[in-house]
């Protein structure tokens, strides 16, 4: 991909790392674009993928020592500019991917990098890693999706608590509150993503369309969601998978999806 972002194919897992550990994988632009490129290279060849970052860091949040920053305190500069160019794209990217995502988060996921671990359909912890919710400390709003998610995954007291006070959230508590999936020793935190990853990547074909209406859900109405599910379920059931699902149940045998 880039220098800064790493890919690799296993079993049909995309297994891609952010590899700027000098930075803690900080999110420049450059960091972004070759993300984006990751992601649709597994978006063609892949049928799941996992996200982490390389070192003691999962993300440090956007990359404040890099270019196109001038203008700041003086009413010129357009911090949105970015967010509005790469950044929104591509967390929208990840929302709306065709196969399963797992974040493997190490260490520090903090502004824009909290975001990308919280993408996940599946959200991995390792026992060092804490989520920040930094923008206070610099006279910043939450974003990459940031404001939209954690009320809806936590709740909107403690998604006030993490943006207005700036503290750390740790692993533990994470888990506590519903932001993560799992939390385990660090040093099986990339095994236990793949262990997930290649569950999912060996499933039928409906599981894309699982994340989709669990998307949807979050701004749907109820009547717009039984619609969903209605035409979705018409979808999987013209699937091969469903085929071969319905035909390994009645054979009582396991099931061997083809993602199809």
């Amino acid at each position: 991909m880039t220098e800064k972002v790493r890919y690799a194919l296993e079993n049909g897992v995309a297994i891609i790392t952010m590899a700027d550990p000098a930075t803690m994988n900080a999110a420049g632009l450059d960091m972004v674009i070759g993300l984006d490129a990751a992601f649709k290279k597994a978006a063609g060849e892949a049928r799941a993928v996992i996200l982490t970052g390389e070192g003691r860091g999962f993300c440090s949040g956007a990359n404040l020592s890099g270019g196109g920053m001038s203008g700041r305190g003086t009413g010129e500069m357009d911090a949105g500019a970015a967010l509005e160019s790469h950044y929104n794209p591509f967390v929208t990217f990840l929302r709306d991917l065709p196969i399963p995502f797992v974040t493997a988060v190490n260490g520090a996921a903090a502004g824009v990098g909290c975001s990308f671990a919280l993408m996940g359909d599946l959200i991995v912890a390792g026992e060092s890693a804490y989520f920040l919710q930094a923008f206070r400390r610099i006279g910043l709003v939450p974003d990459g999706g940031s404001t939209y998610l954690l009320p809806r995954m936590i709740g909107r007291a403690r998604a006030m608590e993490m943006m207005l006070l700036g503290e750390k959230v740790p692993a533990a508590k994470a888990l506590e509150w519903g932001m993560v999936n799992r939390v385990v020793p660090d040093g099986e935190l990339l095994a236990t993503a793949k262990a997930l990853a290649t569950e999912l990547a060996n499933g039928p074909k409906s599981l894309a369309m699982i994340r989709k209406i669990a998307w949807d859900s979050l701004d749907h109405h109820w009547k717009d969601q039984l619609q969903q599910e209605r035409i979705i379920q018409r979808d999987a059931g013209r699937t091969a998978d469903f085929a071969e699902g319905v035909t390994a149940f009645l054979q009582k045998r396991p099931a061997q999806f083809k993602g199809a």
